[in-house]
């Protein structure tokens, strides 16, 4: 456990600087290089390995309380370098500081942490009665390998390894090449609280992740991403039988049924499909809308969208900011022409101002378009909605469903009964009413089809990080 105390933005680039090879990190809004990211290499992850394999079984000795006790620890430590934090992921993420963005994930980090902390896994009992009695138990993995997107880089990082460590596993990290500084500043400031060698972060290429997911030290593998590395994962960790817990690529539907109000659900309905610019696995991908009220809902997201302010991250005014790279800049910006191509309304965005820095893209939102135009059919993961008129419920419940993937999706209705039936027919991990992407750290997430499988949050998330054991007696 270290000791120094590390709060500000330039006490975080201190700690995560390392010798050797590093490669230069820079701003998605302003092309500037934030820090240099240390290089590490496949022996970097076998010493990682080795050394959370020997510092496991005194952690997993702990009660659940003492674990629990460090986990709270964690977060005061969160919260004190909550500033720089916030800063530095804005600067290398590109979010902005405020709105639901760099302030909110670092905030998120640590309410996390205290609610994993608070769960109570208690073992089950089978059976009770004059033939005896069985316990269910759930014990330690042993060394869990967490893999972690550029998106939410901290906040999906705390998903993984606070369940891990509170089960009793201790934890190696490695993070998206897009993001390595936030989530080594994160492990450093983690670890002024937590016992030496039980959270490592290797900040490495494709060759690091994949030795990462064959290691035979490895006994679980958590990651979030796409749906294509998910199956590679699969394919390479097969020899070890590890356990994996995938939460994968999704193209998020949402349904509004014909009584909803567009003016009250607008702003609801902005946010659950442009939160963090677009760049969420369980953001609103595609909307259904029935006729009725299809221009209504149109017109009224089209001016919320074209209200909010997008810029650099680090100008308190904003709340939307660039994507995060060059390479998703240009996806977002293909699908928005292909329904260009394809006759689409383009109602508000859609026109990138090419001589500035940064991998800004408007807030778009685009009509009339058919269901099969690859910015429906494909994920965006960007700032471009597509709103795609339907008829019947049973019509919008077949294209929601028409996909093989089913993170989450949401229907939007005056009549909750109504919105319920509707959202039991949807193929989906999560769907939810009249809202869309609220996650909470007590309820279960996980996705359906190819959106991954296994539960994340809640006592069921810390079930899918231990090993079942039944006692009987």
């Amino acid at each position: 456990m270290q000791t120094t105390e590390l709060t500000t933005f330039q006490d975080l680039l201190a700690a995560i600087k390392a010798p050797g090879e590093s490669r230069d990190i820079l701003d998605p809004a302003t092309g500037e290089v934030v820090a240099a990211a240390p290089v590490h290499t496949t022996a970097d992850l076998e010493t990682a390995v080795a050394a959370a394999a020997q510092a496991q079984p005194a952690w997993a000795g702990l009660s659940h309380a003492e674990r629990s006790a460090y986990l709270n620890r964690a977060a005061d430590a969160v919260e004190a370098a909550a500033e720089g934090l916030a800063e530095l992921l804005s600067r290398e993420q590109g979010k902005p500081l405020n709105g639901p963005n760099a302030r909110f994930e670092v905030g998120a980090c640590a309410s996390w942490l205290r609610a994993t902390a608070s769960f109570e896994l208690e073992p089950e009992v089978l059976v009770d009665d004059d033939g005896g009695r069985a316990e269910l138990h759930y014990r330690p993995l042993g060394v869990v390998g967490a893999i972690g997107p550029w998106n939410w880089p901290m906040m999906i990082s705390v998903w993984q390894l606070a369940p891990s460590l509170r089960m009793g596993n201790t934890v190696v990290m490695k993070p998206s090449e897009y993001t390595p500084l936030s989530v080594l500043a994160l492990a450093a400031v983690l670890n002024q609280a937590l016992p030496a060698d039980v959270l490592h972060v290797v900040s490495g290429g494709r060759d690091v992740g994949e030795a990462l997911s064959a290691h035979p030290g490895i006994a679980k593998v958590m990651f979030t991403g796409s749906t294509a590395t998910g199956k590679a994962i699969i394919r390479s960790s097969a020899d070890t039988v590890k356990r994996l817990t995938l939460e994968l690529g999704g193209n998020d539907a949402g349904i509004v049924l014909p009584d909803a109000d567009p003016a009250a659900i607008a702003e609801d309905l902005f946010w659950g499909a442009f939160i963090n610019t677009g760049q969420t696995c369980a953001a609103l991908k595609r909307l259904y809308v029935h006729e009725d009220i299809y221009d209504d809902v149109v017109t009224a997201l089209a001016g919320v969208a074209a209200a909010m302010p997008m810029g650099v991250g680090l100008d308190e005014a904003n709340v939307l900011g660039p994507l995060q790279n060059k390479a998703q800049f240009q996806i977002v910006a293909d699908l928005v022409q292909a329904a260009k191509d394809a006759g689409a309304r383009i109602v508000t965005g859609g026109n990138p101002q090419e001589d500035q820095p940064g991998y800004f893209y408007p807030a778009t939102v685009v009509a009339d378009i058919g269901n099969d135009n690859p910015l429906v059919a494909q994920e965006q993961f960007g700032p471009a909605l597509p709103i795609i008129k339907y008829s019947t419920v049973d019509e919008a419940v077949g294209m929601a469903n028409g996909l093989d993937v089913g993170l989450g999706a949401s229907v939007w209705s005056s009549d909750k009964d109504a919105a319920r039936a509707v959202a039991a027919r949807i193929e989906a991990g999560t769907v939810w009413i009249n809202k869309h992407g609220a996650i909470d750290p007590r309820v279960p997430f996980g996705g359906a089809k190819q959106s991954g499988y296994g539960l994340e949050f809640g006592v069921e998330g810390l079930k899918h990080l231990g090993a079942p054991q039944v006692i009987s007696y």
